[in-house]
């Protein structure tokens, strides 16, 4: 029996979670619990954004999962990052605010998600920003949301270099890359608040922490999901004290990610019947699709030399990091108060595509992702690749503890047209290096080098250097089909009582960072799950 019962009961207090739990405890007759396995986020590397690469691989900001070697990526396992705190990965993340092309949601209504097309989702978009740059449209943009929307300075020289360089190759300037059309190169934006990361824990949650008809449990993870018949009852979850059940009157609301919502299905025998009795579980509910339709962003850094010096990597010393972290805790501006992705752009691999498919962020040092190796002098970079590879691959568990890890097989660089996309946005990536506006800055290349030039040298150097952008999701799919794990207003099909939100339900994977839709279709599920009128829908869509 539970100790405790709630109206809803949420789980994982992420991208998705902190919204949830902001909207469902607005009605003070609700009673809420959100259930965080991690802690606070009040912590200087999940605040300062130019430190966003240092919670990653530490247990106390980051699940740390890894991917099954990848057998056309040279057999290397590849990280997989997620947020271990209040915030989730919108906690630890890189912070570029893109909501997707309006293709990507017209093709989830194709898909079978009903009232998810553009004209849908727009709303919600606008319900959860707070927008303020120049150049942007009301048709499109929220000015009074809760999340933060900025674009940086771009005060270095080179960032100035590249968007012309852009325009020299022959690409569209973009006055907002989140607005009525996304294509071209232009400001990318970033969820920071004034030198701060806005986080939807900082957004969101802050904000009402303390309502009384909301509880916030952090240091807790729920081990299943108690079920009794084909109705969701609540869930247990363990702390130092042991194991607690508590009770959902209304419903039980999965948002621990792509990776944790769809394990804990499994856990609580909601999944592929074979797969549950392989591991001794009894099914509750056979659901094929739990685990299918994985999904992510590769990428790959195509670095130059720096010949003049401007770049970032002369301040990445101990010196240097030590005078940033310093300027930024006095006054919260510098190189600490910006993630530094502050440029970038969308491309079409060929000419008869209908959208762009591939993405670039631009960064003025060269350097990795989680900032482990850097260039010897000064460079600067661009991160490239596929954004809507028709590869899938599958989550499953590896045993029935709830604390191991499961198994990740995203089946990378499984088709062949994923091999095409990322050597054109490699080339792509070098046409615009080339261009006059970068001339007086440029060196030899770096990465993947001068001598990397035929299909055969590019696809080398893809399958050893390629990375994921940590952008997984698909393992609980939206749909009506067979396959589909949650119905177009995020019910577990067959379960009374119990939602999936979060990036898990996206039929598809969108074009860019996953960050802001993931938080618009927590904003929607929201509606649906009070039963409010959703929010009608606009009429603009952007190509």
């Amino acid at each position: 029996m539970s100790e405790t019962a709630f109206d809803y009961v949420i789980v994982g207090a992420g991208s998705a979670g902190c919204v949830l739990a902001n909207r469902l405890s607005a009605d003070p007759a609700t009673s809420v619990l959100l259930i965080e396995a991690g802690g606070s986020d009040r912590r200087l590397f999940s605040r300062m954004p130019a430190a966003f690469s240092l919670p990653m691989g530490r247990p106390s900001f980051d699940w740390c999962f890894r991917a099954e070697p990848a057998s056309r990526l040279a057999g290397r396992s590849l990280d997989c990052p997620r947020g271990r705190l209040l915030g989730g990965s919108s906690s630890i993340n890189g912070m570029v605010w893109v909501r997707g092309n309006a293709a990507d949601f017209d093709r989830w209504q194709t898909l079978g998600a009903a009232d998810w097309d553009f004209a849908h989702c727009l709303p919600y978009f606008k319900r959860a920003e707070r927008v303020s740059a120049d150049g942007t449209s009301d048709d499109f943009r929220g000015r009074g949301g809760p999340i933060v929307v900025s674009r940086g300075t771009m005060d270095n020289p080179l960032f100035a270099a590249f968007l012309d360089a852009a325009g020299e190759a022959g690409h569209a300037r973009s006055d907002d890359l989140n607005g009525q059309v996304q294509k071209g190169f232009g400001a990318l934006e970033m969820s920071v608040d004034a030198g701060v990361r806005c986080s939807t824990a900082r957004a969101y949650l802050e904000p009402v922490r303390y309502r009384p008809n909301l509880s916030v449990l952090t240091g807790a993870t729920v081990c299943g999901i108690d079920i009794a018949g084909d109705r969701a009852l609540g869930v247990h979850y363990r702390q130092r004290a042991g194991l607690v059940h508590v009770g959902a009157s209304r419903e039980v609301i999965l948002s621990a990610g792509a990776i944790g919502s769809p394990h804990l299905l499994l856990l609580s025998g909601v999944g592929p019947e074979d797969e549950l009795r392989e591991h001794g579980i009894a099914p509750n509910l056979v659901l094929p699709g739990v685990g299918a339709n994985l999904m992510d962003h590769l990428e790959v850094y195509v670095q130059q030399s720096c010949v003049e010096p401007v770049s970032l990597n002369r301040q990445l010393g101990l010196m240097g990091k030590a005078a940033i972290g310093l300027r930024w805790l006095a006054t919260r501006t510098g190189a600490g108060a910006t993630n530094h992705f502050e440029a970038g752009g969308f491309v079409r691999s060929h000419p008869g595509l209908a959208s762009p498919d591939i993405q670039f962020h631009f960064l003025p040092a060269a350097v990795s992702y989680d900032g482990s190796r850097a260039a010897a002098g000064d460079g600067f970079q661009v991160h490239v690749g596929p954004m809507l590879s028709p590869t899938r691959g599958r989550l499953s568990l590896r045993n029935t503890d709830p604390l191991a890890a499961p198994r990740l097989d995203f089946n990378y660089m499984a088709d062949t047209r994923d091999w095409e996309v990322f050597r054109t946005a490699i080339r792509k990536a070098r046409e615009i290096f080339a261009q006059p506006s970068l001339a007086r800055f440029s060196g030899p290349e770096i990465a993947p080098g001068p001598d990397a030039d035929s299909d055969a040298a590019l696809d080398s150097f893809i399958a050893r250097n390629a990375e994921s952008a940590y952008h997984p999701c698909g393992t609980c799919r939206m749909g009506e089909d067979a396959d589909a794990v949650v119905d177009s207003e995020c019910r577990v099909r067959g379960i009374d009582g119990l939602r999936v939100v979060d990036s898990s339900i996206f039929p598809h994977i969108t074009n860019g960072n996953l960050n802001a839709p993931t938080i618009m279709v927590a904003e929607r599920a929201a509606d649906l799950i009070l039963g409010n009128a959703p929010l009608a829908p606009e009429s603009p869509t952007p190509r």
